[in-house]
């Protein structure tokens, strides 16, 4: 699939995520290029229909710029007291709605604003959807003072990690923390490893995120858009 098809299909999947947002809602948005094409929807809304929301939240900059470029007013998380609903992108999804998130470097602000929403919905193309959660590095976050202990601990786990790169230096989160890349393809145990990280001194976040997501909206190389519930 060229990026062409690609953006096509995330703009269909976008604008029916921006169909469900209604006037009056408190609304976490996410970050990524399928995002990207949501806030450009929700500002079509916001020009055509006068769709007002009581406020919005986001998990990067990037998408703050874009949404403010629209009109929109974007407040922070501690600003609020939960989201009615949040859209964000995932970087791989499996059946039962599982995900991995982070691509970007945006997973502890992603998690924190997923975990203080009533309803999560996912948008992505076909090409994110797996059977079990694979084919992508698993981000987490670590701090500089114990990171490299952690490293060693990981590789002593056989987790295959990787330092996160930003030209010839290490990645800096928004947070001034490392990423460390988990190459462990497929992920055994998703819960196990969940656990793992969350115990493991040092550790920010990682990118699991399980038993979160409540609706995948799939946009299909065929010209279908797959609405997949829990």
């Amino acid at each position: 699939m060229d990026k062409q098809e690609q953006d096509r299909l995330k703009k269909e999947a976008a604008t029916k995520a921006a169909e469900m947002v209604e006037s009056g809602m408190t609304l976490g948005v996410g970050t990524g290029s399928t995002v990207a094409f949501f806030i450009d929807a929700l500002g079509k809304r916001k020009d055509e229909e006068g769709l007002k929301l009581k406020a919005i939240v986001t998990t990067s900059n990037r998408s703050k710029k874009q949404l403010e470029s629209l009109g929109f007013k974007v407040s922070e998380l501690a600003d609020i007291d939960q989201a009615d609903l949040t859209v964000d992108g995932a970087d791989r999804v499996a059946d039962n709605l599982d995900g991995i998130k982070g691509g970007g470097g945006a997973l502890t602000l992603e998690k924190n604003v997923a975990i203080n929403s009533k309803k999560i919905i996912w948008i992505v193309d076909e090409s994110k959807l797996v059977h079990r959660l694979s084919g992508f590095p698993l981000p987490v976050e670590v701090l500089p003072i114990s990171c490299e202990q952690n490293f060693k601990r990981f590789e002593q786990e056989g987790l295959k990690p990787q330092w996160r790169m930003d030209g010839d230096k290490r990645y800096i989160t928004h947070y001034g923390n490392y990423i460390i890349d988990l190459a462990v393809d497929p992920i055994p145990a998703p819960h196990g490893l969940a656990d793992y990280l969350d115990h493991t001194v040092g550790v920010v976040e990682h990118g699991l995120f399980l038993d979160m997501c409540d609706e995948v909206i799939i946009a299909h190389s065929d010209g279908t858009i797959e609405d997949k519930k829990k």
